[in-house]
């Protein structure tokens, strides 16, 4: 039976590419080891995360936009609810996006940060991290645009200056009256283009396989799990596979405690037109039409409560 690979990056592109590629295509998702990510980095992160989802629900609150889809600062807990789902997730986050200069050219699409002013060095260290998780993103990339038999490149133009966001995600330990069905995330398909995740080394991550069975995604303390979109899906035709995955209730001790977790939503420029790659099309094949990456997104947002 496949297995979902677990590649380290200090190893040339050119070896992996197709491992990646194909666990992509088997399973959507891959554990990806040597990121270049300083694990001091993501220490302090992790820390400061904690540190804000630990002050009072008013505090938080304040940094709540309404009206702004959650795309920059504070949502709180019960508010995300997942596509075609009856209850809302367990769960409140934090969102931090692109921070692009005056005047730019796509300021229209991407709502400036908001800064929590309680936490001292927040935007400094999640700045930082957002930058280290784009390098990370960028080689990811071009390891996918090997194996696509694309120049290493082809995905550099396509994402620069996206629409990408960094989630701080907090699940609160259980309640007694947790609402009927309610879990931490609920089955899902992510909008983006990939998603590298940090913190799923706590359990309770799973993806739905080929066979209809709940896997569960593990990846060693510091490694990331990644895995393709919508986007990147739509892109290739469906060759790579944006798997539907769900973040469940642990039960015993681990119910009582806080899980806590990073994804990086990595996106295309919001004015990419997405339109299924010439090698990824067969005879006979009826590609979904020509999209932009901002008009999926507000498609895709719509349908889970955030627009």
């Amino acid at each position: 039976m496949a297995e979902l690979a677990s590649i380290s990056l200090e190893q040339p592109l050119e070896e992996i590419s197709d491992e990646l590629g194909n666990s992509f295509a088997e399973f959507g998702f891959a554990i990806v080891r040597d990121h270049g990510i300083p694990q001091d980095l993501i220490d302090r992160a992790e820390d400061l995360a904690k540190a804000f989802f630990a002050l009072p629900e008013n505090t938080k609150k304040a940094y709540h936009i309404a009206g702004g889809g959650g795309a920059r600062g504070y949502t709180p807990f019960g508010t995300e609810i997942a596509k075609d789902a009856e209850v809302h997730d367990l769960k409140e986050f934090w969102h931090v996006g692109r921070s692009l200069p005056e005047g730019h050219a796509l300021s229209d699409f991407m709502a400036p940060n908001i800064w929590p002013s309680e936490i001292p060095g927040f935007q400094q260290t999640f700045e930082q991290l957002y930058t280290e998780f784009e390098k990370a993103g960028d080689t990811i990339l071009r390891a996918i645009a090997m194996h696509l038999g694309l120049a290493d490149d082809y995905f550099v133009p396509t994402v620069e200056d996206g629409n990408s966001v960094m989630r701080l995600l907090h699940y609160p330990p259980l309640a007694n009256d947790v609402p009927k069905g309610a879990i931490r995330a609920a089955a899902h398909g992510d909008i983006n283009t990939i998603t590298l995740l940090l913190g799923a080394e706590e359990a309770g991550l799973e993806l739905l396989n080929k066979q209809g069975e709940w896997v569960p995604v593990s990846p060693p303390k510091g490694a990331l799990a990644v895995n393709v979109g919508d986007m990147l899906e739509r892109l290739t035709n469906c060759r790579l596979r944006s798997t539907t995955h769900r973040v469940v209730n642990p039960g015993g001790e681990a119910a009582r405690r806080s899980r806590y977790s990073m994804p990086f939503f990595l996106h295309f420029r919001p004015d990419f037109v997405i339109e299924p790659l010439e090698q990824c099309l067969a005879p006979g094949d009826k590609p979904a039409p020509p999209i932009t990456s901002h008009e999926f997104l507000l498609q895709r947002l719509r349908e889970i409560g955030l627009a």
